[in-house]
């Protein structure tokens, strides 16, 4: 099978396409560097064309207000560039509690996103993520101050990008599954909880406040980021394992 990769240079895009090229398939990855552009449309049709999935990573350049208009745009592109080559399968990466969490303006973009393809003419399937466990140092890094960083103990269960990756060629391969499939990884923690493991196992003498206002995660309400449903696909690396 051939797959257009759309942000298929990022974290997760490039371990797709090794993961689908691995299998035997003929995956290529596109992005802006490549000459393809999901906003203006550039080089969609060519990196399209022929192609039996299509499989959207890209990302809004910012979580803020200015990211719904991103995924709109971005696909829109995409399925009119999908219809005129009779894609089969159309695949996207989501978040687990999206819709959930309507006080946080990219949570309600990728719940768009969301919208647009299941609303949309083509065949396809959402692969909806817990919180990746690259992103704990952005995490970190949002509410420090000195020595100290302030979190809230907002439930989360990360997932390492690979056990992400596998999952999503999974998915792509596969048939169109018309609605959504969770992936989680094995543990849940507190966010606060979390932080001071990472800070410990790295040798790291800040301190961890628990803050419940503090950060992006401060507005997700109960355990909606952990809420995956009964039928969720648990991925085998757990957090202590990626950080050694």
């Amino acid at each position: 099978m051939k797959f257009a990769v759309m942000g298929g240079t990022g974290l997760i895009g490039s371990q797709v396409v090794k993961v689908l090229n691995a299998e035997g398939h003929q995956a290529v990855p596109h992005s802006p560097s490549t000459g393809v552009d999901v906003i203006s449309g550039r080089g969609l049709d060519g990196a399209v064309a022929e192609s039996d999935v299509l499989v959207n990573l890209t990302n809004s350049p910012t979580f803020d207000e200015a990211s719904p208009a991103f995924f709109q745009t971005s696909m829109d592109n995409l399925l009119a560039a999908a219809r005129r080559s009779a894609v089969g399968h159309f695949v996207i990466l989501s978040i687990v509690g999206v819709d959930q969490v309507p006080e946080l303006d990219y949570y309600r973009a990728k719940a768009l996103q969301e919208h647009i393809l299941a609303a949309g003419p083509i065949p396809y399937s959402i692969v909806r993520a817990t919180q990746f466990m690259e992103f704990m140092d952005s995490v970190l890094s949002w509410t420090a101050d000195g020595d100290t960083i302030r979190l809230p103990a907002t439930p989360v269960q990360p997932i390492a990008a690979k056990d992400v990756a596998a999952a999503v060629a999974e998915v792509a391969a596969g048939p169109p599954l018309h609605g959504i499939r969770n992936i989680a990884g094995p543990e849940v923690f507190s966010l606060d909880e979390l932080g001071r493991l990472t800070l410990s196992r790295r040798g790291d003498h800040r301190t961890v406040v628990t803050d419940p206002a503090a950060g992006m995660f401060a507005a997700v309400k109960g355990d909606v980021l952990t809420d995956t449903g009964k039928d969720a696909r648990l991925a085998p690396t757990r957090y202590t394992h990626w950080l050694s």
